[in-house]
């Protein structure tokens, strides 16, 4: 062997040695190695029975600078209905789980609960079990099994009542006939699931309390982020659709949340009964419109809309009055670009023969319209139509006109939103302009007082917006 093939060879058997021991880990059988976890408690929350839960997951964090074999990770209720994940292979127990000196591994977890006779969430608990030398660790895992009502592309043929006593989870479409009224009593939680859509063609009366608000929503519970509800997302389910031939609506105390295009109102043109009326509700979060209403007579009292990739409120024609109501955005996943109020088929140059219908009349009274970046309104000018605001403010420079009549321009509301954090908040701060500056006469039974239940008219003038303070 010559000079050159001798290096070479010494060479490579160095770099196998060192390779070698690069791959070697030295493990410890110390009692007191002991593991770290990321929680003392891993909680599913809320969790609806008959369903798989989302993933949960635990960190096992190994701190010694020696490695350490698990040799025991299981479940203390052999018949628990917890099921875990470990490096990939799911299991109910395992053995001899090794973590290298400073490192840790995923333990991810589920849950599967029966359904039972209970109409309020059950706990149900296990402790997760780790043996380390000797050490026995435990992890407590805990859910609330919650029975629910499933709906399955159900249509409503006869005058129907949804109570409080347990949450509904709609699949599909739930449709309302022609001719028949859904009865939603206060408390009561419609959950969608993706896709899903309230389609209404005869009538919903939707009446909540002050204490007891009607919930639409997704049927997502967990965290998109941590300590970050997953309906703070839009496009949770589809909306809510009420049909050219359904009038008579009533939503009051309702929150409606987390859609894909919201309410959506059509009409064929008959103004002499009412399509809709709001009642101290806040519709949020929707990536289209949150409000969308065409050649329909609605009326929204104390009501709070807000979130939308789109116009907020898009109205065309009509006939619509909107008191002590803030029109805000703050929507966080796309850019914004459209009008927080828009409205469409208000001015004397829109009406055409192809359409017949009248123009939009409206008024706007002790309200807000503000939004992060963009025009409040569209049009800006309403001289010559039959819409006017009054007592209104508008992130907007500007000056009253006869349309435009005692309103507050440019002064920023102070709301309790930070948008940033995922906080969404229109009630006022106590420094707020907003404050005492509406106007007492426009202040009706329908919202002399606020979703929270405060009088508007307590300490004199109201403020702006859907909240007394």
């Amino acid at each position: 062997m010559n000079v050159l093939k001798r290096i070479l060879f010494i060479a490579a058997v160095i770099f196998g040695l060192s390779a070698g021991s690069c791959i070697s880990d030295d493990f410890t059988d110390s009692p007191e190695a002991r593991l770290a976890f990321s929680t003392d408690t891993v909680s599913f929350g809320t969790v609806f029975t008959d369903l798989a839960t989302p993933t949960a997951r635990l960190l096992v964090i190994n701190n010694n600078k020696k490695g350490v074999n698990i040799s025991s990770i299981r479940f203390q209720n052999p018949e628990t209905p917890f099921r875990m994940n470990v490096d990939g292979v799911s299991g109910m127990s395992f053995q001899d789980v090794e973590i290298r000196g400073n490192d840790s591994i995923y333990v991810f977890l589920e849950c599967y609960l029966e359904a039972d006779d209970s109409t309020i969430p059950q706990l149900t608990s296990d402790k997760l079990e780790f043996v380390t030398n000797g050490n026995v660790q435990t992890v407590e895992v805990e859910a609330w099994g919650w029975n629910v009502t499933r709906l399955k592309n159900v249509t409503i043929d006869s005058d129907t009542r949804f109570t409080a006593e347990r949450p509904y989870i709609i699949f599909d479409t739930l449709t309302v006939d022609p001719g028949v009224t859904l009865m939603i009593d206060p408390g009561a939680w419609l959950l969608f699931h993706d896709k899903a859509r309230l389609n209404v063609k005869g009538t919903v009366i939707a009446q909540g309390s002050v204490d007891n608000m009607i919930r639409m929503s997704g049927d997502r519970l967990d965290d998109v982020l941590p300590d970050v509800a997953y309906d703070v997302l839009a496009g949770q389910w589809g909306g809510i659709d009420i049909a050219a031939e359904s009038f008579g609506n009533r939503l009051e105390y309702v929150d409606m949340r987390s859609t894909v295009s919201g309410l959506r109102i059509d009409s064929c043109g008959d103004l002499s009964k009412s399509k809709l009326l709001l009642l101290n509700s806040w519709l949020h979060n929707s990536q289209g419109n949150v409000l969308s209403s065409k050649y329909a007579r609605v009326d929204a009292y104390g009501c709070c809309f807000s979130e939308a990739a789109g116009s907020v409120v898009n109205l065309t024609g009509g006939s619509h009055r909107f008191v002590q109501c803030t029109i805000a955005n703050s929507y966080l996943f796309s850019s914004l670009y459209e009008p927080n109020l828009q409205l469409t088929y208000c001015m004397p140059d829109e009406q055409t023969e192809d359409n017949p219908n009248p123009l939009m009349t409206a008024s706007f009274e002790n309200g807000i319209v503000w939004g992060e970046i963009g025009d409040p309104i569209d049009p800006g000018d309403l001289i010559g139509s039959e819409v006017f605001m009054r007592y209104m403010l508008f992130k907007a420079n500007g000056s009253d006109d006869e349309n435009f009549i005692d309103c507050v321009w440019n002064e920023d509301p102070m709301f309790f939103t930070v948008r940033d954090e995922y906080y969404f908040n229109y009630r006022l701060q106590p420094d707020s302009p907003a404050l005492g500056r509406g106007y007492s006469g426009f202040v009706t039974n329908e919202c002399l007082y606020d979703m929270d239940g405060l009088n508007r008219l307590a300490n004199g003038n109201p403020a702006l917006g859907a909240y007394a303070d």
